[in-house]
């Protein structure tokens, strides 16, 4: 909802502001949901300048141009705007439970929080219209396969292996 991604917002221009973040990981809590989407009820009592002022965008163009490396750690369901601030991320790794999708259409709505134009550059365009236009939801396997994902974990494993690749981006050169 709204005041979720405000307080998103603020906490990555804080994080942004400062030196204590070298790389950012963005996860949800739990195994069960990375980030499941914008809140139905809320969606329907926005206006049409609600719409035009891109509440989730502003989310995921943050995240987008944060100035150090971001990392999602998908660990559950990825769906809507869950799916379009992993995009959103530098690099998208998912426990082997993880889901995926763009359902929006079927909510009468399009993916407007960037999931348009940054699905088909990460998947290209031919997964993009079909993962846009069926609403298909697919798994952690099929991610991999078109590119969605980079790496795939076991479950239990998804945090562990987020702050070892944080890692070793660190031990890179600035």
């Amino acid at each position: 909802n709204r005041e979720t991604v405000n307080e998103c917002v603020a906490a990555l221009s804080s994080l942004a502001a400062g030196d204590e973040a070298g790389v950012l990981i963005i996860t949800g809590a739990g195994e069960s949901s990375f980030v499941s989407g914008s809140d139905i009820g809320d969606i329907r009592t926005r206006t049409r300048n609600d719409g035009l002022a891109g509440i989730a965008s502003s989310l995921c163009a943050a995240v987008e141009r944060f100035p150090r490396p971001t990392i999602a750690a998908i660990n559950g369901y990825a769906l809507g705007g869950g799916c379009e601030l992993a995009l959103a991320c530098d690099i998208r790794i998912a426990s082997e439970t993880a889901k995926f999708g763009q359902p929006e259409l079927g909510l009468g709505i399009i993916p407007a929080a960037g999931g348009t134009q940054r699905l088909p550059r990460i998947v290209g365009l031919g997964w993009a219209k079909h993962l846009i236009l069926t609403g298909e939801i697919i798994d952690a396997k099929q991610a991999l396969a078109i590119g969605l994902v980079t790496t795939l974990t076991p479950a239990g494993q998804l945090q562990v292996r987020a702050r070892e690749l944080a890692k070793k981006i660190l031990r890179q050169g600035p």
